[in-house]
Formats: structure tokens, sequence, C-alpha cells
């Protein structure tokens, strides 16, 4: 489609002047974009609540509209990962190694910019600054298509995002949003070979597996969060607690959140009604095996498809294992990769777990909530990659930069 083309072309001429910016002026961007969100957060609320209630007049509700709600408190938080990102070290440029040929030729290995990212996500504001940031930190320029949900929020970021790094001597250009939020404009960012280095679905899984299935620009595929908490028979009874609370209910509506129970048959009497009373502050609704619902009179029968299904809901799946083997069998079959944890106080059952579970991050006595790129220490992040090539978990400044051999001669040619 004919806006597409034109921001394909916008972008690839941004991108020659930010690929070649220096770390000074890039961190001056982010640092003057972070001033802005603040001082306008007015601008920006007025926009949200377009947004909030034409969600409301479409119906939609819970974890939805939690991520589709923007506060004072959210931007000022937004705007501080900005902060952070500018306080970080600049990837591009470095040269992670060099090494001599015997024929005298220099070899380096050198990180660059990908190029212009596309990115294509649903009902999240938060995503537009956080791609913003961690594109403009590294070089890349970024084309973002988010959802209808979201229209008039990213709409009043991306303006004052734009001016931004105008203000900051940066081409407005390397960041751009998409204004056609109809299927057709993400079909069409799928297929723009000639303009887009990289794309990156963010969402629902089908909005990912749509990308992933049909796009034939490179795809890094994000999560999917069917992440799990196993309480082992050796957790600490405290801890169980507390951990399966946070992973659940902090917010459900996001993908490092927990969407299944697993518990030890050992500990199962003692531990799982006081876990349940905790999640029954929340309403969270238990889907549970025979034994479980047996003991938790208030939970309703799990059937096949609940142990491999991510609510972003109050609903939690449980089931009663005999080992951490079963546990760990159990989350390899069912879970997406993406977040697991265990809660005990065995090594070498730690260790099994962490060894074992096929997961992009595997965590003992913690909650799954931590996989997240502010709380890895990334600044933010542009997606959790389940995949293995690139990149995996959450993606930070290295995993958005590829990199190129730069070689020094004298005048060699080969014979």
């Amino acid at each position: 489609m004919e806006e597409l083309i034109q921001k394909g072309k916008n972008a690839k001429k941004a991108s020659y002047i930010l690929s070649n910016a220096s770390s000074v002026a890039k961190d001056n961007a982010l640092l003057t974009a972070a001033k802005n969100l603040v001082t306008q957060s007015a601008t920006i609320l007025q926009a949200n609540s377009k947004d909030l209630e034409n969600a409301g007049q479409n119906g939609l509700k819970g974890a939805i509209i939690d991520r589709l709600r923007l506060t004072e408190e959210r931007i000022a938080g937004i705007a501080e990962g900005l902060t952070q990102l500018a306080a970080l070290d600049d990837p591009v440029g470095e040269v992670e190694s060099m090494w001599k040929r015997p024929n005298g030729l220099m070899i380096g290995k050198k990180r660059v910019p990908i190029g212009v990212i596309g990115m294509i996500y649903e009902a999240r504001p938060n995503v537009t600054v956080d791609v913003f940031g961690l594109c403009i930190k590294t070089g890349n320029v970024t084309i973002l298509r988010g959802g209808k949900e979201a229209f008039n929020s990213n709409n009043a970021l991306v303006e004052i995002l734009r001016s931004s790094l105008q203000e900051a001597g940066l081409p407005g250009d390397a960041v751009q949003l998409v204004q056609d939020t109809t299927r057709d404009s993400a079909v069409a960012m799928m297929k723009l070979n000639d303009y887009l280095d990289l794309l990156i679905p963010r969402g629902g899984a089908g909005l990912i597996q749509t990308v992933v299935m049909n796009s034939t620009v490179p795809v890094i595929e994000t999560g999917v969060g069917n992440c799990h908490v196993y309480i082992d028979e050796w957790a600490d009874k405290t801890k169980a607690v507390q951990i399966t609370y946070n992973s659940k209910t902090h917010r459900p509506g996001v993908c490092n959140a927990a969407e299944s129970l697993l518990i030890h048959e050992k500990v199962m009497a003692e531990y799982l009604p006081v876990i349940y009373e905790w999640l029954s502050k929340k309403n969270v609704e238990i889907r549970g095996d025979e034994k479980v619902c047996a003991l938790l009179p208030d939970a309703r029968p799990a059937t096949e498809e609940d142990w491999s299904t991510e609510y972003l809901d109050y609903i939690m799946s449980a089931r009663v294992v005999t080992s951490a083997e079963e546990a760990i069998q159990h989350i390899n079959k069912y879970g997406s990769g993406h977040s697991e944890a265990i809660v005990t106080e065995n090594y070498t059952n730690a260790q099994k777990f962490l060894n074992e579970v096929d997961a992009a991050a595997v965590y003992v006595n913690a909650s799954t909530r931590f996989t997240d790129g502010f709380e890895f220490g990334f600044g933010a992040e542009i997606g959790i990659s389940t995949q293995k090539l690139h990149a995996r978990g959450p993606m930070g400044l290295k995993e958005l930069t590829s990199t190129k051999y730069v070689i020094y001669g004298d005048g060699q040619i080969r014979e």
C-alpha cells in the first residue's frame, strides 16, 4: 500500500543518518524524549482516555483495558526507561574481536545497527516508547503498526517522539506510525522486503503466528507466555504462596504472568489451600485435575486444552505431580518456552530444573514476572523472544544489532 511504501522510503533515508549518529546525539534524543513525555503527559492522557472510552463501548474489559491504560505514574515509568537507556553503553561500534592472519590481514568483528525494524503490536501504548528507545539507542529506524485499540494514544506518543528527535537534531522519520490499522496494513508490512530489514510481532498467539507463517521479511518470534510455577516437595511454604500469587496476579494480562501451577503431591494438602486462599483475593479461577478438584471444591475440571492455554486473565490451571521429573515433562510438553519457575530448597532439584526445562528464562525461588528488559537491567525490551536463533529472552540493545567484519590490509591479493 502507498502509505507503507512512502514510510519505507522515509525510513531508509533516516536510517543512513541514524546509523552514523554519535552515542552523544542518540542519548540526547532519548533524554529529550523522556523530558517531553512527562511535560506533555496531559496530552497523552487525553488521547488515552479516548481509547479507553472506545474500548469500553466495544466491550473490552479486564486485562486488555489494563494493558491499554496510561496514568501519570505509568508515563513517568516509561520516561524513566528512556533515561536508563541513555545511561547504558552503546553497543554500536563495539569491536568484539580482532585477529591477524598469516598473510598480514587484520580482521575484526564489529557491532552495527540492523537498519529498519518493523513492529506489529496490539493494545500496548508503552510498547511504542520502548521500541523507539531501543531502536534509537542502537541506531535503528522503526516503523510501528499498533492496534486500533491504542490508535489515539500511539499517535500522541509518536508525535512527541518525532518532535523530540528533531529537537535533538536527528530525523523525525526515525520513528513512524502506520495510520491504517486494518489487517491490510499488517499483511503489507509482512511483504515490505524492500524497506524492512526485520519484522517483530508482539501480542497474542494469533498475531504472532500469522506474522511468522506469512511474512517474507525476516521475523523474530516474540513470546506467547504459558508460564508455570512448580511447587516442589522441598518448597518453603511462604515462598510458594508469595511466588505463585505474584506470578499470577501482579499483572495477569502480560506474557510473563504464570498461567499454570504444578504442585508436588507430598505438599499438596498443606500448601494448595493456602495458595488458593491468596489467589481468591483476586478471584482467580482454578481449573484443576482430579486431585486439585477434590481438594478445592470451587475448582473447575481442567481440559486438555487448559494445560497449553495462555489465559491473560485471572484463570490458572493446576495439576498435582509426583516428582520434579514429572513437572519438567509437563512443562516441556505444554509450555511455550517463555518463563518457568521452581520453588524448592533442594539444590539438586533446582539444578535439574534449570538444566532440563526448555525455556528462555528459568527461575529458582523467584516470580516469573521478572522476565522483563527493565528488570534485567536492559532499560527496556522490544519483546521477549521464545525462538533460539539470534535472540532468546528479553531483547535488549545487543539483540537489536548485527555484526560486520572489518578488514585492514596493506595491498594483499589472493593467489
